[in-house]
């Protein structure tokens, strides 16, 4: 039975999952959640808790950055890495930045948007930040570092020709987008946990606090009918502004996406949060939205909540990917010279025939006496070795000759090989320039084409808004209170309304829906205070 430790570390938190696997047939032993200041130490109690000594270790790259390049089918293998390398050293040049610095892996899949190439998924993390990680797993066992954007698919079952993207609301957030059981594209968003965990730490002074609250934290929907209690839901207004920038940046995601996505998982720290997916359901519209629980989870102990299985996916995602599941050639962590040495065993024994049925592979040095007197087959081994001793030195002459007529060759075969890769710099740096220019003149046309999209906005608008604030001046009811009105960008206006009651406010918003004064309606939670329930209403001009 195989099994491996996977380990998530970000700022302040440890996620882990000691994972054991024979055949199909996943199990999770151990797993769980701890809060550290020192990483050496966190580790070292996670390892004596788990009893992982010996075992497997896989773990996250901390700094990881993704490039997307776009190659011909057509090319071998050595081609397409000479020319992905090219890309790479290109893309660090106009960046100021030396290629040589970073440990790059990739996988490549088929460009849905043109059959002829093939598009690569290019992961780089800087050599520095690979070298911290190794050192703090100094006598330790790690097998495996991978970029966790890579890995999280390992806790789905993938569904053929189901189009997916998976939200990992981890320290930053990541959303990889699964197209036909594939990774196709990866996106890094910046705004993640760590935000709101921030936040809400710097109130309650303790980061494991914050966590619980998080855990403890309801969303409450437009449409759902339950009262927010103001204790219960106090550090929404630390929560939401995140969520609310993630969930826009995922809607351009899926906008821009070149195949139709069928649903969305939502995981990471930020999944504790009690109805996040009927909050994404809501802003995404028709995609289902449903929080990403492993697949091989199935029969729970009464102790133990699905909850907390979910909030250790990423470690879990980790540890499979360091039993062999998932991509392969994603791995950063190199094996060492003795790690790649098979084992000799050192014996003065014969091999029973068992064993050798059995097919062990070993190395036996017979270890027997050497003072008793040599016999006529040992004489007989000893001129057998003496005479491949002098082949092997004339041998060893003619290889010096043939090999320095080669050296020959390959010197003149360097030079024009020289000469070619500085015609090919002087192509790069002219085509460098001509898409320069493309991109000057796209830019151009782009900010002539946004100004005649204002003009044409400011025209079709004209009369909106006096229509709009008429509209709700014969809707809006008694005890409502509009504190302000705002038409942020082009047709979409933003109304912030306040009231005694919910009740009141749910029915202004329903009026606003109902009677077309806005469409795409969407309103805030709602945040009570002093008495006072204040909302904010969304929705464009019809």
């Amino acid at each position: 039975m195989q099994n491996c430790l996977g380990l998530y570390i970000e700022e302040n938190i440890i996620k882990y999952a000691k994972i054991s696997k024979e055949k199909d047939d996943i199990k999770i032993d151990s797993f769980g959640v701890k809060f550290y200041e020192n990483i050496d130490k966190a580790v070292k109690q996670i390892i004596e808790e788990t009893f992982s000594y010996k075992t497997p270790i896989s773990t996250n790259l901390i700094g990881e950055n993704y490039n997307f390049f776009n190659m011909f089918s057509l090319l071998n293998k050595k081609d397409l890495q000479k020319a992905i390398e090219i890309e790479f050293e290109t893309y660090c040049s106009e960046k100021g930045q030396n290629s040589n610095s970073f440990e790059t892996k990739y996988a490549a899949v088929n460009n849905l948007e043109d059959k002829e190439k093939v598009k690569i998924i290019f992961v780089s993390d800087s050599k520095t930040n690979i070298n911290n990680t190794k050192q703090e797993f100094t006598g330790y066992k790690l097998v495996n570092m991978s970029p966790l954007s890579m890995s999280i698919s390992n806790v789905l079952k993938l569904v053929p020709r189901e189009n997916a993207l998976i939200i990992n609301i981890e320290e930053s957030t990541t959303v990889t987008t699964i197209l036909d059981q594939k990774i196709y594209d990866v996106a890094k968003i910046e705004e993640g946990s760590k935000e709101i965990l921030s936040k809400i730490s710097s109130k309650e002074n303790s980061y494991s606090k914050a966590y619980e609250i998080c855990r403890n934290t309801t969303i409450y929907t437009s449409d759902s009918q339950e009262f927010i209690q103001e204790e219960n839901n106090s550090y929404l207004e630390d929560i939401m502004p995140t969520l609310y920038t993630i969930v826009g940046k995922v809607q351009k995601i899926l906008n821009e996406s070149v195949e139709k996505i069928d649903k969305i998982y939502v995981t990471g720290t930020a999944a504790n949060i009690n109805n996040i997916d009927l909050y994404f359901q809501e802003y995404l519209g028709d995609i289902k939205c449903e929080i990403l629980k492993p697949y091989f989870v199935k029969n729970l102990s009464k102790d133990v909540n699905i909850k907390d299985y979910i909030e250790v996916n990423s470690a879990m995602a980790l540890a499979l990917q360091g039993l062999g599941e998932g991509i392969e050639g994603i791995n950063f962590k190199k094996p060492t010279l003795l790690e790649r040495m098979p084992e000799v065993t050192i014996s003065n024994k014969k091999s029973s025939k068992n064993k050798e049925k059995k097919g062990i592979m070993s190395t036996k040095i017979n270890l027997n006496d050497f003072t008793n007197p040599m016999t006529k087959g040992e004489k007989a081994l000893i001129r057998s070795a003496v005479a491949l001793l002098l082949f092997v030195v004339i041998y060893a002459g003619f290889s010096r000759v043939l090999t320095g007529q080669m050296n020959e060759i390959s010197t003149n075969v360097d030079m024009r090989t020289a000469q070619i890769n500085s015609e090919i710099k002087k192509i790069q740096a002219d085509v460098t320039t001509l898409n320069k220019r493309s991109s000057e003149y796209s830019t151009l046309i782009t900010q002539m084409e946004s100004a005649g999209k204002k003009i044409s906005d400011i025209n079709k608008s004209k009369n909106s808004i006096p229509n709009l604030l008429n509209k709700i001046m014969f809707t809006i009811p008694d005890k409502v209170q509009l504190t302000s009105i705002t038409n942020t960008t082009g047709t979409h206006i933003v109304i912030e309304a306040q009231a005694s009651n919910y009740d009141e406010l749910g029915y202004f918003k329903a009026k606003i829906k109902t009677d077309n004064i806005l469409t795409n309606v969407v309103s805030t939670s709602g945040i009570k205070q002093d008495g006072i329930v204040k909302v904010t209403i969304e929705g464009d001009l019809p």
